[in-house]
C-alpha cells in the first residue's frame, strides 16, 4: 500500500469517526442544554469536514494536531453522565487527562472533571429569556444569526422581536432577505420563511415579530408576548443613561448597547470586567469593536509583565458611517469614498479602555485608519512593559491564555505565516493574535490583532447578554486561573 493510499485510508477513518460524534454533540445540545467545544470553538451544528478542521486546528495553537480519535472516548463518556446545562471542551479534557498520572479511565476522569455539571451541582434547565433587537443593521443581524443559532433546546435565549423603523412595500420580506443572505458572512444556516399577514419572521422555527415604531416610547412590548425581556439596541442613537432609558417599557428589564456608552453606563468587555455588572444594572454597554480586541491582550500582558504605556494604531474596516462615495458627512475625512481611500480617523478605544479596566495605571493613546476592505481589521498594540522579556517568552504566555485561560473565548492564537484579514471572517474571538508578526527587545512588545469587527464583535455581545441574563453556563474543564 502506497503513502497516498495510508492517508486516504487515515481520512476516511476519521471521517467516520467524526459523522459518528454529530449525534451525540447534537443530543448533548437539544436534551441537556450541553455545548460541546473544542479549544472554545463550538461543534454544535457543524459538518464532519468542519469538525475534522477544528481538530487540526488545534495545531496552530497547540503545537499538534488533536486527533478525533482521541476526544471520541471523551465524548461518548459524556453521555453515560447526569448532566445539566454547561459547556464541554473536549480539547481541555484530552489535554489535562494526559497530564494526569493517577490511571483513571477516560470515564472516571471525565466524571471528576465535570463534577460541577451534575448531580446536585448541575444548573436547573429555565424557561429561558426573551430578547428583542431595536434596530436590524449589520450588528442586528448577525446577532440574531447567533441567537436563533444557540435557540438550541430552548431553554436559553429567545429572539422574540426586532423594532426597525415603517418601511415601504414588501419591507418585512426584504429584512428576512437580508438575514438569509450576506455578502461577507454566507448565506444563513437554516431556513427562513415569511408571514406578511402577522408580521412574522420565522427563522430555523423562531418566530420574530416585527414592529415598528419611530421612538421607543410607541411600543408596549407586552402586547406582543414579550416578557422580562433584555432589549439590544445596535441603532447607537442613544448612548447615554438618559437616552437608553427610553427603552425601559413594559416588557423590557434590561439594555444593552452595541456601542461605547457614555456618561455612567458601564462599559463591559465580557472575560475583563462582566462579573462587575451589578445584579440591579438595567443599562450597560458592550463598548466597541476595537475595545474588545484590545482590552483581553492589554489585560494578558499587564498580568504578567505590567503595561507601563502604549499605544494602538487600528487599521479598520470602513463601516456604514462612511461614504461610497464622495459626499457631504459631518465628519470631513469620512465624507471621503471609503471603498477608494484610507482615511484617517479617531477612535474611543484607547479612552474607553480606562472604564473596562480600571486596574491599568498606563496611560494608552490611539488612533485609527480606515481602509477599503468591507470586515476584519487589525490593532498594532505598542506597549512598554515594567519589565524585560523576549519575543518567545511573550508568545508562549500569549498561546497558553488563549488555550486555558479565562480570557480563551476572547484571544485566539495563530502562527500561519500566509494570515491576511479575510481568513479572520466570521472569527467568534474579540481578537487573535498574529504571532508571526510579533516583535518583542527588551520592555517593547508590539503586538499586531486581528478582529472580526463584525462577527467577533457580535458574539462578544452574546456572551453579555447570557451573563446578564443568567444563562451564561459554566464551562469544564474549568480553565486555569
Amino acid at each position: 500500500m502506497t503513502v497516498n493510499d495510508d492517508s486516504f485510508s487515515n481520512w476516511k477513518t476519521r471521517e467516520e469517526i467524526a459523522e459518528s460524534m454529530i449525534p451525540i454533540i447534537g443530543k448533548l445540545h437539544r436534551e441537556r442544554d450541553v455545548t460541546v467545544l473544542l479549544h472554545s470553538r463550538s461543534l454544535v451544528n457543524k459538518s464532519v469536514v468542519s469538525i475534522l478542521k477544528t481538530h487540526r486546528f488545534a495545531r496552530q495553537i497547540a503545537g499538534a494536531e488533536l486527533s478525533v480519535v482521541e476526544t471520541l472516548p471523551f465524548l461518548r463518556a459524556l453521555t453515560t453522565l447526569d448532566l445539566g446545562p454547561s459547556q464541554i471542551d473536549l480539547a481541555m479534557l484530552a489535554e489535562t487527562y494526559r497530564a494526569d498520572d493517577r490511571g483513571l479511565s477516560v470515564e472516571a476522569f471525565t466524571a471528576e472533571a465535570v463534577a460541577g455539571a451534575t448531580g446536585g451541582n448541575k444548573i436547573e434547565r429555565g424557561a429561558g429569556r426573551d430578547v428583542v433587537l431595536y434596530g436590524f443593521g449589520r450588528i442586528g443581524r448577525l446577532v440574531a444569526r447567533l441567537l436563533i443559532e444557540k435557540a438550541g433546546s430552548g431553554n436559553g435565549l429567545r429572539l422574540r422581536a426586532i423594532v426597525v423603523r415603517g418601511g415601504g412595500e414588501r419591507d418585512i420580506v426584504k429584512r428576512a432577505s437580508l438575514l438569509r443572505r450576506d455578502s461577507i458572512h454566507g448565506q444563513f444556516q437554516g431556513t427562513i420563511t415569511v408571514d406578511e399577514e402577522s408580521g412574522t419572521i420565522l427563522a430555523n422555527g423562531n418566530a420574530i415579530k416585527v414592529i415598528y415604531a419611530d421612538d421607543p416610547s410607541e411600543i408596549d412590548y407586552t402586547a406582543y408576548g414579550v416578557r422580562d425581556a433584555i432589549l439590544i439596541d445596535n441603532t447607537g442613537k442613544w448612548r447615554d443613561r438618559a437616552g437608553l432609558s427610553q427603552h425601559l417599557r413594559p416588557g423590557i428589564d434590561k439594555v444593552v448597547l452595541t456601542a461605547p456608552g457614555k456618561g455612567d453606563v458601564p462599559n463591559i468587555v465580557h472575560g475583563v470586567n462582566h462579573d462587575t455588572v451589578k445584579p440591579d444594572e438595567r443599562i450597560l454597554s458592550c463598548a466597541s469593536c476595537t475595545t474588545n480586541a484590545i482590552v483581553p491582550p492589554l489585560k494578558a500582558m499587564d498580568d504578567e509583565y505590567g503595561v507601563l504605556r502604549g499605544h494602538v494604531e487600528t487599521v479598520h474596516s470602513f463601516t456604514n458611517d462612511q461614504n461610497l462615495l464622495d459626499n457631504y458627512h459631518s465628519s470631513e475625512r469620512r465624507g471621503r469614498s471609503a471603498p477608494l481611500n484610507m482615511v484617517i480617523t479617531e477612535t474611543g478605544a484607547a479612552s474607553a479602555v480606562t472604564k473596562a479596566l480600571p486596574e491599568l495605571k498606563a496611560r494608552i493613546t490611539g488612533s485609527s485608519i480606515r481602509v477599503p476592505v468591507p470586515d476584519v481589521s487589525i490593532a498594532i498594540l505598542n506597549l512598554q512593559l515594567a519589565r524585560e522579556t523576549s519575543r518567545e517568552e511573550v508568545l508562549d504566555h500569549l498561546r497558553e491564555v488563549s488555550l486555558t485561560s479565562p480570557l480563551k473565548r476572547q484571544i485566539d492564537f495563530t502562527t500561519a505565516p500566509d494570515a491576511v484579514s479575510s481568513d479572520f471572517i466570521g472569527s467568534r474571538h474579540a481578537s487573535i493574535v498574529d504571532a508571526g508578526a510579533a516583535k518583542v527587545e527588551g520592555d517593547n512588545a508590539i503586538l499586531y490583532l486581528w478582529y472580526d469587527n463584525e462577527f467577533g464583535y457580535s458574539c462578544q455581545v452574546i456572551r453579555v447578554v447570557q451573563h446578564v441574563s443568567g444563562v451564561e453556563y459554566p464551562t469544564f474543564p474549568a480553565p486555569a486561573v
